[in-house]
């Protein structure tokens, strides 16, 4: 009997561990999302850099090979632009950035299939770019707080793993 729960442990264990690396990455990215969608660019530079450094983390120990190929496929793309949303507080240019890194992002959630929360894509017609949220409620990081803050809409939802 011992054999076997500690059998169980340890097999939760190994998928809390790369579920644990995608959560500490979609929980900087939507903190960079929420300090663009507030217009502080210089928060947006500071959460920028804490996702840098969940990128940098070896996100990809633990996975399955599939899971390591798709996610290593886009890791340079992700690590670029929080880069350059980390070096700067001009916030035009963090949302230029913003928008490949939401739409990476998106492809690797959707592709790993390990996120913990509701994720959803939204999409802001005016500009012409989605984001990545972790509520129904639209909060357009594209635009300041102040105009515009609520266009756009859901095109996707990813449940959490199970």
């Amino acid at each position: 009997m011992l054999t076997l729960t500690l059998s169980v442990l340890l097999a939760a264990a190994k998928h809390a561990a790369p579920a644990n690396a995608i959560d500490k990455i979609t929980t900087a990215y939507l903190d960079v999302k929420n300090a663009l969608a507030a217009s502080n660019g210089a928060l947006a530079e500071t959460k920028a850099k804490d996702l840098l450094a969940a990128l940098s983390a070896d996100p990809a120990k633990g996975l399955k090979p599939d899971q390591q190929k798709l996610l290593n496929s886009y890791l340079d793309k992700l690590k670029f632009d929080s880069r350059n949303i980390s070096e700067t507080t001009a916030i035009e240019h963090q949302r230029e950035h913003f928008t490949s890194l939401s739409k990476n992002l998106y492809e690797v959630l959707k592709g790993l299939k390990l996120n913990t929360i509701t994720i959803y894509m939204d999409y802001c017609p005016m500009k012409k770019a989605y984001w990545l949220s972790e509520t129904a409620a639209i909060k357009n990081p594209y635009y300041s707080d102040k105009m515009m803050a609520t266009c756009g809409s859901a095109k996707a939802t990813l449940p959490p793993a199970k």
